[in-house]
């Protein structure tokens, strides 16, 4: 097995758990943003004290920052902040599985995004496998007690996927930037630069418009520093494979994290998906998969 298809793996279980806490956080007293800014508050200052130790005991020398890094990771932070806010919200409106699904369409969106910043030419059965998925997020959209197909958790669910590839797409040009030829310590600096900005952005924010919740999360700190643990795990493997290998590919691998959620979903939160529901992930983990394997 590549390191890097561990590394997706490793994220992607990761990943489903830090969201599986984060319903949970979300469904109590902390707001979407602050159960956003959990995942960041207690995991940059580890991933800074892990990438030392890191470096020192390897022998490896500190990156030099550029500025191509600042952008790339400035940008990436506040596309993911904005996509994990998405994320946490639609839990609120539905199943935890089909919340997790949603977010995947950042897979097949990852071509588009690819395509106009980096000027990826898509061919033309990548394009049917993006209508494919399109098919797939209508199914999703039913809300669970009727009504129109152009709903509010389709709309969120659409933003979370856009914001997720815009990231990945800039976070994979940071670990390029960074170039230290070691994706453990890239993995580790970058994850610690960018949740280091990311938590002053968010504490600005919550300061600004919910005050209260700053306290709050402060207050829980016990599930939010499980939050932050599965954070840096999680994006600490994202960012070494990501220097490792292409974005689309990674993001293949990491569909296991679509059985990941049904499992959590159905053995934590006891969730049951209807048939349609049911259809509408198998089609569109079809696409995602398709558009993965095309780029």
């Amino acid at each position: 097995m590549e390191l890097w298809v561990l590394f997706a793996i490793l994220a992607a279980a990761a990943q489903t758990l830090r969201f599986a806490v984060q319903k949970v956080l979300a469904g109590g007293a902390l707001s979407p943003a602050a159960a956003t800014w959990a995942r960041f508050l207690w995991s940059w200052p580890l991933a800074l004290v892990l990438a030392a130790s890191y470096g020192v005991l390897t022998n490896a020398p500190w990156p030099v920052v550029t500025p191509a890094f600042v952008v790339f990771g400035m940008l990436g932070g506040l596309f993911q902040i904005l996509a994990t806010i998405c994320t946490v919200s639609l839990f609120k409106t539905r199943a935890f599985a089909v919340g997790i699904t949603f977010k995947k369409t950042e897979v097949m969106l990852t071509a588009l995004v690819g395509l106009v910043i980096l000027g990826d030419v898509i061919p033309a059965w990548g394009a049917v496998a993006i209508a494919i998925g399109f098919v797939g997020v209508f199914l999703l959209s039913d809300p669970p007690k009727g009504g129109s197909l152009f709903n509010r958790a389709a709309g969120i669910g659409l933003l979370s996927g856009i914001f997720f590839a815009l990231s990945a797409v800039t976070y994979r040009g940071a670990t390029l930037a960074l170039n230290t030829g070691d994706p453990v310590l890239t993995g580790g600096v970058t994850l610690a630069m960018v949740a280091a900005f990311q938590t002053a952005v968010l504490a600005f924010w919550l300061a600004w418009k919910e005050p209260g919740q700053i306290r709050a999360t402060i207050a829980a700190w016990r599930p939010t520093m499980v939050v932050s643990l599965f954070s840096l795990i999680g994006s600490w493997c994202w960012f070494a494979a990501f220097s490792l290998m292409n974005a689309a590919y990674v993001f293949a691998v990491g569909q296991v994290e679509l059985i990941f959620s049904l499992l959590v979903g159905w053995l934590w939160f006891r969730e049951k998906l209807t048939l349609r529901e049911v259809w509408g992930m198998a089609v569109l983990t079809v696409s995602i998969i398709w558009v993965a394997f095309l780029v």
